[in-house]
């Protein structure tokens, strides 16, 4: 094995990004042009690149607009990019919503709805249902992310309070037939869940948002309330005539991009093997368990040899309860550093493939077996630093986080254990 640990884990984590690129897996889903007008909507961290990607391969009339995150534009010469916020809405993404959902009110059999979708529309799209503002949904988002709700329970909350969520948007596309292409980046890869589902069907109710509210003890706004208790918040739901022209298909998934990731570790000569691509979880307590599968692997060559590198994908949780930024992955990595306890021969990286975890311009971290050490030596406690819920500073002041600026797409979580055998 001639690369270093670390050189091996930042390309295993390059190769699942690159094999997400919307330049690479958009053009062979795309549908035949039709007879009428083509319309090009969406949302999301990578809708932008998909737009692009789509017009590089699509040769025939073309408009559209599509919403992504700040600095995640690129350029297009027929589909109109709106830049927005993202974790936390803001009035930029409203309008682009409003301006999306007018764009397919007046289209006819014809037409063809080509519907660009990946991570980070729930935030893009925030067009609030009944007498909603959008100061009522900005808190109510803050109060999911610091909740501990998973991302699936968040999302159902979202569809249920939304204007354009939860087959909204697909029903203003009727007649017109929709093709919805979607980068997956929520564990079991459920088109309802990625961006909350604008242009598919939606079996959850009011009832069940009610639930998770009631859960995670959430103080939503008056409006809110009263509009998941009247039920006037419904969703669209699968069998709704209005959808009976529509197409999905899954362009990206987590499960293909760690199957790159692996590739790159075997053809480095390390055997690699995928836990899973839709674990879920508090991070610090995903990192436990991550540690003790790979000091069994360390002591006893148990389930797997070393060197081997085990992957997993998904999407865990942080309840922030101290006074740190927050941040899944880095999380995730300074709970197995400590779960380690300084074990040598084992490294690590963890990051969101989309470049940032949390609302942090990072995309996570490495740790090695001396991070703890190092942490000290800086004279930061690393057992106060994720009580506090700040990984992020802890990795930055190593010098260890992962900065990648904006990727143009968004699979989910990406964790990788190397195991050495030294």
């Amino acid at each position: 094995m001639a690369q270093a640990p670390r050189e091996l884990l930042a390309a295993m984590f390059s190769a699942a990004v690159e094999s997400a690129q919307p330049e690479y897996c958009i053009p062979p889903h795309l549908p035949e042009p039709p007879r009428g007008r083509t319309v090009v909507i969406g949302g999301g961290k990578a809708s932008a690149a998909m737009a692009q990607a789509l017009e590089h391969h699509w040769s025939g009339r073309l408009e559209g607009l599509v919403v992504t995150r700040y600095g995640y534009a690129v350029p297009c010469e027929r589909i109109e990019i709106i830049e927005a916020a993202h974790p936390v809405p803001d009035a930029a993404g409203l309008e682009a919503a409003r301006r999306i959902l007018e764009k397919v009110s007046c289209l006819g059999e014809e037409d063809l709805v080509i519907c660009l979708i990946s991570g980070g529309g729930s935030a893009l799209l925030p067009l609030p249902a009944g007498a909603l503002t959008l100061e009522d949904k900005q808190d109510i988002n803050r109060a999911l992310l610091r909740s501990g709700a998973t991302i699936s329970e968040m999302n159902c909350v979202r569809r249920h309070l939304s204007a354009i969520k939860g087959g909204r948007l697909a029903a203003a596309c009727h007649p017109a037939r929709v093709v919805n292409l979607l980068i997956s980046d929520v564990p079991g890869d459920d088109p309802t869940d990625i961006a909350s589902g604008p242009t598919v069907g939606d079996p959850s109710t009011c009832a069940d948002a009610l639930e998770i509210v009631r859960r995670y003890r959430i103080d939503l706004p008056p409006a809110a309330r009263a509009l998941l208790e009247s039920g006037e918040g419904e969703s669209i739901k699968p069998d709704d005539p209005r959808l009976s022209q529509l197409t999905t298909r899954l362009v990206a998934t987590p499960r293909l991009a760690l199957e790159h990731a692996a590739q790159v570790a075997r053809t480095a000569g390390v055997d690699c093997h995928i836990l899973g691509d839709a674990i879920e979880g508090e991070a610090r307590d995903v990192g436990k368990v991550m540690a003790g599968i790979a000091l069994q692997v360390a002591k006893w060559a148990e389930p797997f040899a070393p060197p081997c590198v085990l992957l997993s994908g998904g999407e865990t949780t942080v309840t922030v309860r101290g006074q740190g930024r927050g941040g899944r992955n880095v999380e995730f990595l300074l709970s197995l550093a400590l779960a380690l306890d300084a074990r040598p021969g084992i490294h690590a990286l963890a990051g969101d493939t989309d470049g940032v975890d949390g609302q942090e311009e990072i995309a996570g971290a490495f740790i090695t077996p001396d991070t703890l050490a190092r942490g000290w030596q800086q004279g930061i406690n690393p057992r106060q630093a994720l009580d506090d819920n700040d990984a992020h500073h802890f990795f930055e002041s190593l010098g260890d986080s992962l900065v990648t600026g904006p990727t143009l797409t968004n699979v989910n979580d990406f964790r990788a254990v190397f195991i050495t055998g030294d």
